[in-house]
């Protein structure tokens, strides 16, 4: 007999736990979408976050002030939007990865390449409170090592103190001065163009790839370059601009308002009237991040996954809330008596296939109530007890089949019908033995 108890929480009480863990769940994508679950960046990088002499925080903070729509990039898919990619690499980039950032986006809008210049230690606070979170010591330049990204340009270093004003540097209508002459890095090769000069050198301070490509605006800009002779095929891609001396545009130069001015033209310039957005990569520059899980839950092939558990949560819902009363309480798993044991032994033979194993102690069961019941001699054998058990059989009913050929019958058989059937005949010799 089953029995129903009351549910110990009250239907208020079951919908305010459920609604409190939808929200619970909720505000956790939420936090996993906005990237909440991603450290900040280190202040004293060389990136856009970056607040030391070698970072960019002045060039990004410039640029959206002059109504640009600025913007990092921390995963390869946030790259590929249109507008204006700054990479920000550092000295250990993979070239690999550095091409293919280049290449995917040449499609979509131009790339300004500024390589890294400086070697840097953060420093600390400490005692003096004039040394605030992100500022760096400049330890010394070194050029970086990217073979198998454009081999073709080679970048020196060294000194730029000559000419009518030593470090100085010459654009198309700007001029300026470097914050360390001393040491300058400048790129050479076929295919650059120059965009920014030594004052006086033949030092390219910043320069584009001439690949084929119509870049009216650039060129409107070169410094003393004719690029009439080149005859490679159009491409139809942006172009690239690279920075070969990162002390025109980081915090460092970016304290004279002359670096400023060039590099919302070089930008200008480079976008040619297209989109007015510029994204600073922090992948290369060793922040990047992987995909977010919100994002990545919604995705095919996890797509399929998250619709699945999704109605599996709205079916399991309904079901609570389906359920007629309280749920009903079930007997005990092994019920208790003779008959209960008899029927659970039974079952267990059934379903261990076994069957044919009860015939034989069966039969010698029966054999021995009926030595027994006829008051047999003990010391008989079985073959001798069933020998009198039919000679006591034939003097009763002499047409009824024989004890022992029945209980031979039994103990060979081997289907469910056989056993029953000899069983049962092996019951009525008993019962006509026995009255």
């Amino acid at each position: 007999m089953t029995t129903r108890r009351a549910s110990p929480f009250s239907p208020r009480v079951a919908l305010g736990l459920v609604i409190f863990a939808v929200l619970a769940f909720v505000a956790l994508l939420w936090m996993i979408g906005s990237g909440m679950d991603q450290g900040e960046p280190r202040a004293s990088g060389s990136h856009a976050q970056g607040k030391g002499l070698n970072g960019y925080a002045a060039l990004y903070s410039y640029l959206e002030k002059r109504g640009f729509a600025v913007s990092t990039a921390r995963t390869q898919g946030a790259m590929q939007r249109p507008g204006v990619l700054v990479l920000t690499p550092l000295h250990s980039a993979d070239p690999e990865e550095l091409q293919a950032a280049v290449d995917a986006h040449r499609g979509l809008g131009p790339t300004v390449l500024i390589l890294p210049k400086w070697l840097a230690a953060p420093l600390r606070p400490g005692q003096n409170k004039q040394i605030k979170d992100g500022f760096v010591e400049l330890v010394h330049p070194l050029a970086p090592e990217w073979k198998g990204f454009y081999d073709d340009v080679a970048l020196k270093g060294g000194a730029l103190e000559t000419g009518p004003r030593p470090g100085g540097w010459d654009a198309q209508g700007l001029s300026g001065r470097m914050p360390e002459p001393r040491f300058v890095f400048s790129g050479d090769g076929e295919y650059v163009i120059p965009l920014v000069m030594g004052s006086g050198t033949e030092q390219i301070l910043a320069g584009y790839i001439s690949d084929g490509g119509l870049y009216p605006r650039l060129r409107e800009i070169t410094v003393g370059y004719d690029e009439a002779d080149l005859e490679d095929e159009p491409t139809g891609d942006y172009p690239v601009i690279m920075v070969f001396d990162a002390d025109l545009f980081n915090n460092y130069g970016m304290a004279r308002p002359e670096s400023a001015v060039l590099a919302e033209k070089l930008i200008n310039a480079a976008r040619n009237g297209g989109e007015k957005a510029v994204i600073f990569d922090m992948t290369l520059a060793g922040h990047g991040s992987s995909q977010s899980l919100l994002t990545l839950a919604f995705t095919p092939p996890f797509l399929a996954a998250t619709l699945c558990l999704i109605l599996a949560g709205a079916v399991v819902l309904w079901r609570t809330y389906r359920r007629f009363g309280p749920p009903v309480l079930d007997g005990p798993a092994i019920a208790y008596g003779k008959r209960a044991l008899v029927a659970s032994a039974a079952g267990l033979v059934q379903r261990a296939r076994r069957l044919h194993l009860l015939g034989p102690p069966y039969a010698d069961a029966a054999r021995e109530r009926l030595v027994r019941a006829l008051a047999l001699p003990a010391r008989l054998g079985p073959d001798q007890a069933e020998a009198a058990i039919d000679r006591a059989l034939a003097a009763r009913t002499p047409d009824s089949p024989p004890f022992s050929e029945t209980a031979a019958t039994l103990r060979a058989a081997r289907k469910p019908a056989d056993l029953l059937r000899a069983a049962r005949q092996l019951h009525a010799i008993e019962r006509t033995l026995t009255r």
